[in-house]
């Protein structure tokens, strides 16, 4: 069936709401905008959906979600998990309240019972929360970072991480075989609850997360003894860190903390910022405003879901706030985390810390420091999050810390994905131990810097959308692969791994061999002198990345070799 075809199929059947084809019929005479929304099915990937909001099959609404819904429920109910049930949280994105309850109501259809927060939660939480209910899946309706017109949708296994290999193949079948509306089952909330299958997360779930949290503190004495004095501007950025990150640094005794308030309420619209992501530095201009005032140490600001956190910081010398990369911001908890273990006696003798493909290398040196294993998978939080299933089923490796450069980072293992209400606590914890030593944590940074090189990275990313971008995304790698770049810029390739593939090629012999990491459309090149290069589409959005990192003697050093590396790999991919 054509996209037109399944436009009038839309408008005219019975099963769509009048909302639905009225906002359909808005769009008549715009053939552009009734192809985007039904060229294709909105796919749901390894980690779930993602889209933007409306109707139609290639958006995300009521239908789409049940769609998806009734796969995974065919699923469970095939690994016989009816009565284990599924977890079920939301973000403050418009419409998350409802696609929640739609997911709930068509699992509950289908014999399998839920477990849902009456009210907004960040994701780590639901992480937190399936495994305390034993649950053998959760959902969380989230678009995380994305722009105020998108929502999502992503599956969590038992272990508490996001889907990854075979299940997410296998429930990706699932959901493809779904291929009417006709098949989705839902019934009405109060037969759900009257049948004991629709049940209420309560607030006690709150306080367990809370108590896991305070578990991870290394330095409890130091934080009594400096936090009045650190001074924390918090922006929540409309979303769903508010009450938990205040909450946590209160119940620790961070008493000086501010929050920004006209970004302290929920709001699907995001109506302060044009994007509610604590990468873009726009989003900080609040926050910023609010810090210099307070003359505050930390800027703190976390995204919609609360599982990436981004951070400014006061640089006394200059008196300017200067910003963190999630590479920065992670690669300092990291060394605080393994350096304050290490005076402890706490450090394990198999210790891992994991990291993405696509995060500074600085973490092998901090790593080798300390005695402990670099762990490097895919890019996506749900590796990391599987390593740590795969040490507690092995004894292999004692989960110390997991990173990725796109702002997210998890100590402890409370949870299986990154934790923006946990960072948020070990960098405050961090900041009031270096605050004692008469650091800032751009002090600390620099001396980070000067211990192991002068590391620096960057990122590009390139939207492309609709039916054509995703074409010109898939011919733009095919054509790299073709014509295997041999020098970067000033830096020669030495092996480029292609993922897709499983293979990583040594230039200058020939050799291949597997690059030990599941199948993925990615490549990456290894280049002299400790740089790199990466690329691959974006598995949310409409775009491909760029990635690219270096280390040089030098700050200036490392600013101008990234400058020239990110100049040059532009040009090549033209």
């Amino acid at each position: 069936m054509g996209y037109r075809e399944k436009y009038e199929q839309w408008c005219s059947d019975p099963a769509f709401d009048e909302a639905t084809k009225a906002e359909l019929q808005k769009i008549a005479g715009d053939e552009k905008e009734i192809e985007d929304r039904f060229y294709k099915d909105l796919s749901f990937g390894t980690g779930g959906l993602r889209g933007v909001i409306g109707a139609g099959t290639n958006r995300m609404n009521v239908y789409t979600v049940a769609k998806a819904t009734q796969g995974l429920a065919n699923y469970i109910r095939k690994q016989g998990g009816e009565e284990k049930g599924v977890a079920i949280a939301f973000d403050s994105r418009n419409m998350s309240a409802e696609f929640s309850e739609t997911a709930a109501l068509c699992l509950n259809a289908n014999g399998i019972r839920t477990y849902r927060f009456e009210t907004l939660r960040p994701t780590p939480e639901l992480s937190f929360a399936l495994r305390e209910l034993h649950c053998i899946a959760g959902i969380v309706i989230t678009a995380s970072h994305n722009p105020p017109e998108y929502n999502g949708y992503k599956v969590y296994w038992e272990d508490g991480a996001q889907i990854t290999a075979p299940k997410d193949r296998e429930i990706i079948a699932e959901v493809q075989a779904v291929t009417g509306f006709a098949a989705i089952r839902t019934m009405e909330r109060a037969e759900a609850e009257k049948k004991g299958l629709f049940r209420v997360i309560g607030e006690k779930m709150d306080d367990r997360y809370m108590e896991e949290l305070k578990k991870l503190v290394l330095s409890p004495e130091t934080i009594r003894r400096m936090a009045d004095s650190l001074k924390i501007v918090y922006t929540p950025l409309h979303g769903t860190g508010n009450l938990p990150v205040r909450r946590i640094l209160s119940e620790l005794g961070f008493s000086n903390v501010q929050v920004v308030p006209e970004q302290e309420l929920p709001d699907g619209n995001f109506s302060t910022v044009d994007y509610p992501n604590p990468e873009d530095p726009k989003a900080f201009a609040l926050a910023l405003e609010l810090a210099k005032k307070t003359n505050a140490d930390l800027v703190l600001a976390t995204d919609p879901d609360a599982d990436r956190l981004g951070v400014y910081a006061k640089d006394t010398k200059s008196g300017e706030y200067l910003p963190f990369t999630g590479n920065m911001s992670g690669l300092l908890i990291a060394e605080y985390e393994l350096s304050v273990r290490r005076k402890l006696g706490r450090l394990p003798k198999n210790g891992a810390l994991v990291k993405t493909i696509v995060s500074s290398d600085m973490a092998d040196g901090i790593a080798e420091e300390y005695g402990v294993e670099v762990i490097e998978v895919l890019t996506g939080f749900k590796y990391i999050g599987e390593q740590i299933k795969l040490f507690e089923q092995t004894g292999s490796h004692e989960y110390l810390f997991g990173y990725e450069e796109s702002y997210g980072c998890l100590v402890g293992t409370h949870a299986r994905d990154k934790d923006a209400v946990v960072a948020v606590m070990a960098l405050c914890e961090a900041a009031a131990y270096y605050k004692e030593k008469g650091l800032t944590l751009i002090d600390q940074m620099n001396n980070i810097y000067e211990k192991y090189g002068y590391y620096k990275e960057d990122l590009v990313s390139i939207t492309m959308k609709g039916m054509d971008g995703s074409e010109r995304i898939q011919k733009l790698l095919e054509n790299m692969r073709k014509n295997p770049f041999q020098k970067i810029g000033n830096y020669d390739v030495i092996a480029l791994r292609d993922y897709e593939s499983d293979t990583r090629l040594e230039l200058k012999s020939g050799d291949v061999t597997p690059t030990g990491l599941p199948k993925s459309n990615v490549l990456y090149y290894e280049l002299e002198r400790g740089g790199w290069c990466c690329v691959r589409p974006s598995g949310t959005e409409p775009k491909i990345k760029f990635y690219m990192g270096v280390k040089e003697e030098s700050p200036g050093k490392a600013e101008e070799a990234l400058e020239g590396l990110k100049t040059a790999l532009m040009e090549l991919a033209k």
